[in-house]
């Protein structure tokens, strides 16, 4: 497993690396392209979609990230996309979180279906949105989501007591999820002095926690990365939820040791529309 695991995430970087330091936008957002055409046929068959409603669903995905990508949105990415995404997650995700997972089936299918794209359509907005405004900028977002849950799975099995969701993710704690927290400050408070004293936007651009902390000052970042990390908590969440009301391990079997791409991006779902959507406040 862990040989295949390895090899999966070499071809992985192998596909990916070449995309993200393209001079240009377009080749990332084609990879994400495909990525959320298979999260979306990932989505379909965790919601009871019959096999050629979800390939339907993926192509349909696919099809509309094409169209923005083709309209120029990259570049310039419809803030009211960010903000709506930030109040549906918020609101949405919570709501979710609450009713549990015997509740979500009885959700029409065709409505979560359409949740489930729409959603993986503004996170593959604003992933290429982010691609655009430099690669020191899209890291740092990554890097946050990869920190908060690297961060919160050793402080978990180090302090972990208190079960955050245990009828949806026993694993998770309240302690792990304070620790990515924790770690999440540190990388960010990290990251603004490599931009400061490394010139780091003088290369490409600002990362997201610079961007932050010149609009929002200290406590504004301070909260706006406490909010990130739980959102990023939210997503991880809501995909556990939706497998264990379909009685799935995994989203599908893609990408070999790995699970699905839907395993792979739950937690940046949330994480990417609502930080561009708070790298947009000083803006108004």
């Amino acid at each position: 497993m862990l040989k295949q695991r390895v090899i999966t995430a070499v071809v992985m970087l192998l596909v990916l690396l070449p995309a993200l330091f393209a001079p240009m936008a377009w080749p990332f957002a084609l990879l994400m392209l495909a990525m959320a055409g298979a999260a979306a046929w990932e989505w379909g068959r965790l919601n009871g979609a019959s096999s050629a409603t979800a390939v339907g669903m993926g192509v349909v995905t696919a099809a509309a990230c094409g169209v923005a990508l083709w309209a120029g949105w990259v570049h310039v990415g419809p803030s009211v996309a960010w903000w709506l995404a930030f109040v549906v997650w918020v609101l949405g995700g919570a709501l979710a979180l609450k009713v549990g997972v015997g509740s979500w089936p009885n959700l029409p299918r065709v409505a979560r279906w359409l949740i489930g794209m729409a959603a993986i359509w503004t996170a593959w907005l604003a992933l290429s949105s982010a691609k655009a405004a430099g690669i020191n900028f899209l890291l740092s977002i990554f890097c946050l989501v990869w920190v908060a849950d690297i961060a919160a799975y050793f402080g978990g099995k180090t302090f972990g007591r208190r079960k955050l969701a245990p009828a949806i993710s026993p694993g998770k704690s309240w302690e792990g999820v304070w620790s990515g927290m924790v770690g999440v400050q540190a990388l960010a408070w990290a990251w603004i002095w490599a931009d400061q004293h490394w010139q780091l936007p003088s290369l490409d651009s600002a990362s997201l926690f610079t961007v932050l902390l010149e609009r929002l000052g200290a406590p504004g970042l301070v909260l706006a990365l406490v909010f990130l990390s739980a959102m990023s908590v939210v997503g991880d969440l809501v995909e556990s939820l939706v497998k264990r009301s379909a009685g799935a391990k995994d989203s599908s079997n893609l990408l070999p040791g790995h699970g699905g791409v839907l395993d792979r991006v739950d937690a940046l779902l949330p994480v990417f529309p609502i930080a561009m959507a708070l790298s947009t406040l000083g803006n108004f």
